[in-house]
């Protein structure tokens, strides 16, 4: 594959599973493998990712009292958001979704440490998206969690964000050359079998383009969507409604897009 970013456009989007996913949480592979996707974040620059895609949010959106982070994990990205000094401040309360629950004690301590209130929903994010129950969310957040889903699936989800959420970041695998090789690269972070296999597929079911946009619901409240190549393997999605966007152009910053940003949905800078 090449290592540029426009020829990937023509590659199709292949779906496979996981093995971190079929694995217990308590065995000893999936506890290693969580390990090696901190390390991972800090590769792909996920917080630093994270924070300008949050300064790209309108003025009003950037100070979330609630927060929803969709596929958790281990919620240790979200902690060093929290202490980056992009936090949302002491009345935060963020509600991390998860099939099981992976925040440790300790990580909940420090959480609490810097005056944030942690809730754990254990439930499948499908069936949450059907749950017309489900509370409403300043901002929604997912990291490394949307490529896993089929279409069908990704718009039923999508759809569940549109409606519960103010304002929404994605920072996905970017399924280009780069991320490619850099995932068969992953041994030398040390990484174990399971991550590096995973990495791989990863980038496979990753996205580019206007991917994520074309997905949101055509219903979706008067969002205003972007989608980029954050440099150096990420596609980043952040989306905001028209009632907490300002007037002009939801953002004026990019990390690695090439190009002015741009307004409305399915605006996208590719490099």
């Amino acid at each position: 594959m090449p290592l540029t970013d426009r020829s990937s456009l023509r590659l199709a989007r292949r779906v496979l599973p996981e093995h971190l996913d079929a694995l217990p949480p308590d065995d000893p592979r999936a506890r290693r493998s969580r390990r090696d996707l901190q390390r991972v974040h800090r590769v792909m620059r996920s917080l630093m990712i994270l924070r300008r895609a949050a300064r790209l949010l309108p003025v009003a959106a950037r100070h979330p009292r609630t927060i929803l982070e969709l596929g958790a994990g281990d919620g240790t990205l979200m902690l060093r958001f929290a202490r980056s000094g992009h936090s949302p401040g002491q009345a935060a309360q963020v509600t991390f979704l998860d099939q099981q629950d992976l925040i440790s004690p300790v990580t909940r301590r420090k959480f609490r440490s810097l005056g944030w209130q942690v809730q754990v929903l254990t439930e499948d994010a499908l069936k949450w998206s059907r749950d017309a129950s489900a509370g409403q969310y300043d901002l929604g957040v997912t990291t490394l969690f949307l490529h896993h889903f089929q279409t069908p699936a990704l718009e039923l989800l999508l759809r569940a964000v549109a409606l519960r959420c103010r304002a929404f970041i994605a920072l996905e695998p970017r399924r280009n050359g780069l991320a490619w090789a850099g995932s068969h690269l992953l041994g030398l972070l040390g990484a174990n079998q399971v991550t590096r296999e995973d990495g791989v597929t990863s980038v496979i079911a990753g996205f580019s383009g206007h991917e994520l946009s074309a997905l949101w619901p055509a219903d979706g409240d008067g969002w205003r969507l972007q989608e980029y190549f954050a440099w150096p393997f990420t596609h980043c999605f952040v989306g905001a409604r028209q009632s907490v966007a300002e007037p002009q152009v939801l953002a004026s910053e990019h990390d690695g897009a090439a190009g002015p940003p741009g307004a409305g949905r399915g605006a996208d800078a590719n490099s």
